[in-house]
């Protein structure tokens, strides 16, 4: 694969982290933003290599898998630094009563796991950075976006290919 194929996955999969880290639009910016962005680097590929012949699945596939993958490193770096600078974020916001959920819930069987989410919350408080939440936000959005984008890959395929035929 050339480098060539890398930009319009690149490009839009920035674009698809740039919007996730709008409030509103965060919330739900896996399940429609990464999809939409692979279908649109699916289609910026076939513009940029003037190619009108069909896709493939495999193609559409890689597509998706390599925008699905920009937008979780994109994203979870913008979710880190502007953690960084406001020393907050919708985790440290959302633990006391998330742990409060979890305790009626589950009982004591969760004390460990809180302490971990005490120590990542105070952390951020006092530093703007852990660790841990960054490598887990990455995991999390890292299997959600691949996910996401391979299926918005094929979808883009099925659309793409409906659209060229005559």
């Amino acid at each position: 694969m050339s480098s060539k194929k890398y930009f319009p996955s690149l490009i839009c999969g920035f674009g698809a982290a740039v919007l996730t880290t709008v409030p509103g639009i965060k919330s739900f910016g896996f399940c429609l933003l990464v999809p939409a962005a692979a279908v649109l680097s699916l289609f910026l590929n076939q513009k940029v290599t003037g190619s009108n012949s069909d896709i493939d699945s495999g193609t559409a596939i890689t597509f998706g898998i390599l925008t699905g993958l920009f937008a979780a490193v994109f994203a979870t770096f913008f979710d880190v630094l502007i953690t960084f600078f406001t020393h907050t974020n919708d985790f440290v916001q959302t633990l006391p009563e998330s742990s409060s959920v979890l305790k009626s819930v589950l009982g004591p069987v969760v004390d460990d796991m809180m302490k971990t989410f005490n120590k990542m919350s105070s952390d951020i408080q006092a530093h703007g950075f852990s660790l841990l939440y960054t490598i887990a936000v990455l995991a999390g959005n890292g299997i959600m976006y691949l996910i996401f984008g391979m299926l918005g890959g094929l979808l883009g395929k099925s659309f793409i290919n409906k659209r060229s035929t005559p």
